[in-house]
């Protein structure tokens, strides 16, 4: 199988993944279908410079008319990554950077006044200035056939050009032999506005982490669209309760690398990096290609698809580091469970355990569906009973965590 950049889904086409019935459920009792036809329409945010940019950027990393990006015009974000060792020792990673031309979204206003209207504080100038923020990545036109320079280790590289999508993806050796597992480096960008990114470094054996984000670790409400509007949008993120301790108490324990897998755009890549930085260990944040025109795909790409999505993302990890035993954790709003359960059924010596947090209390979710015994013993179906469990709160499975003994 053919896999995009799994850092942040880059790809020249963008991949489109089979509504399943857990979808369907999220998005019916959630009435997401209607809410999504009041939704603003967005401006062209994929519009290049100019004719060259536009024609070359099909040819993707290897072409030869991408230009350096300008500092003054332009900003590149440069995903934080994980490093692994291929069959020789030496240590590789994937360097994903995303282009934007500064400030150039355009229907800003427009966009932050429907969604204070919809969350109901219009009035309220503080939040509206907030709201502007977050959104303003998503309106940002995409750069194509750019590239950036990076200080690899002391070496100067070249990342990119970038694609069609304003994404470049290149997959580097790092310099140097005497890394240790979890050690982690600083990688900057040279003569460009940019953020930097961090490099965790694993090693072929051991235990890692694959966590979902909305709803696992951030309240999200994903449920609801008024939820997600206020939660993405309108207010500080908040962590769901024990769940920062008892990430750092994994951290501690078993020296895993962190993979946050979300279906949340790219686009929230600064949001959600600030708050897994102030709430949880450095890891890779694994975030969905946001290819949409409207405002609705915005949703749609939270709550369509997200099993396929999960599921090819994990077996990007898989060939990195094929000898980990992972820890997986999610919730129970999307398809979590289902998505590791197929996982689990395709690599069953890669999956350790699968940990699912309950979810209640959330307006517009089913929760007799979504979490019902039947609904888990269908997910885990061929999964044996010491693999998988269900958890109210955190607390739960500290016990489970200290007895996983070594990979």
């Amino acid at each position: 199988m053919a896999h995009e950049p799994a850092t942040a889904m880059a790809g020249h086409a963008v991949q489109h993944y089979e509504e399943t019935e857990q979808d369907r459920i999220t998005r019916e009792s959630g009435g997401f279908p209607e809410f999504e036809l009041d939704m603003p329409v967005l401006a062209n945010k994929f519009q290049s410079y100019n004719l060259k940019d536009t024609l070359s950027s099909y040819l993707g990393s290897k072409n030869p008319f991408g230009v350096q990006v300008d500092p003054d015009k332009d900003f590149v974000w440069l995903l934080d990554n994980t490093a692994f060792q291929n069959r020789l020792g030496r240590w590789k990673a994937e360097f994903v950077a995303a282009y934007f031309v500064k400030n150039s979204g355009k229907d800003l206003s427009t966009i932050v006044a429907w969604i204070a209207d919809k969350i109901e504080m219009s009035d309220n100038e503080e939040v509206k200035a907030t709201i502007a923020k977050r959104v303003q990545p998503l309106l940002d036109s995409i750069l194509p056939a750019h590239a950036v320079t990076i200080d690899l280790q002391g070496i100067n590289v070249k990342l990119g050009p970038s694609g069609r999508d304003g994404i470049s993806s290149d997959e580097l050796a790092i310099p140097g032999h005497d890394m240790a597992d979890g050690q982690i480096v600083t990688t900057k960008a040279i003569n460009a506005d940019a953020l930097s990114l961090k490099t965790v470094f694993a090693a072929p054996k051991g235990w890692g982490v694959i966590s979902d984000i909305d709803d696992t670790i951030k309240v999200t409400l994903t449920p609801s669209p008024i939820g997600i509007l206020k939660t993405t949008f309108a207010e500080e993120p908040q962590p769901i309760k024990g769940m920062p301790e008892l990430y750092k108490h994994i951290a501690q324990k078993l020296n895993t690398p962190f993979f946050y897998l979300s279906a949340s755009p790219y686009n929230l890549y600064p949001f959600l990096h600030d708050f897994r930085d102030r709430y949880y260990p450095p890891g890779t944040l694994i975030l969905r290609e946001a290819s949409w025109m409207n405002l609705a795909g915005f949703l749609a790409s939270l709550t369509t698809g997200t099993q396929g999505y999960k599921v090819d993302r994990m077996e990007k990890i898989n060939t990195w580091l094929p000898k980990r035993r992972f820890i997986c954790i999610g919730d129970s709003t999307q398809a979590d469970p289902e998505a590791y359960g197929e996982m689990y059924r395709q690599h069953h010596k890669w999956i350790g355990a699968i940990y699912i947090r309950k979810v209640t209390g959330v307006a517009r979710m089913d929760e007799e569906k979504k979490n019902s015994p039947e609904r888990f013993e269908k997910a885990f179906k061929g999964v044996p009973k010491n693999v998988w469990y269900v958890f109210s709160d955190p607390s739960e499975l500290y016990e489970k965590i200290d007895a996983l003994g070594d990979a």
